[in-house]
């Protein structure tokens, strides 16, 4: 069994604690949603952490061979006059693609939603297998004359 990872597991860290030395704006950097794939004997899962949103939220598409995930979580405006607050969460557009092996169903792709994961089941592609194409005998109909004539002449 396979399993995609996030290949920085200390990405966010570092930047947290940049922001937190520089005051930077977490604001201004794109969401993209965490996601894992894992292989089943005869299917991929897709799991996305999509908190916040709910399926109609999220678009699914398959086209050319390319699976695209995306959707949008808008921005929760506070109106604050007095005191202090911060805002870490982000929010806007995002979409991520996935190429699919060839071979694919994609009408047997299916996905569900609950509680802020996307689940997104992907089945295998069968093995492609060699046919083997069965070879009739042909019966002469018109008593045993070749089915192509012709004549040769010496020149």
């Amino acid at each position: 069994m396979a399993l995609v990872v996030n290949p920085q597991p200390f990405t966010r860290d570092v930047d947290r604690l940049f922001d937190a030395f520089f005051g930077g704006e977490r604001e201004s950097r794109r969401w993209v949603p965490q996601m894992d794939l894992v292989e089943a004997e005869d299917h991929f899962v897709l799991k996305a952490d999509l908190p916040g949103l709910d399926e109609g939220d999220v678009s699914i598409e398959v086209q050319d061979g390319t699976l695209t995930i995306s959707g949008e979580r808008k921005a929760e405006h506070e109106a604050r006059e007095r005191g202090w607050y911060r805002i870490e969460r982000s929010f806007g557009s995002f979409s991520r693609s996935l190429t699919l092996p060839e071979g694919v169903d994609a009408d047997g792709i299916s996905a569900q939603f609950d509680r802020g994961v996307l689940e997104v089941m992907i089945p295998k592609p069968e093995e492609r297998k060699p046919r083997r194409v069965q070879i009739q005998a042909g019966s002469r109909s018109n008593g045993g004359a070749p089915a192509v004539e012709g004549s040769a002449t010496e020149a």
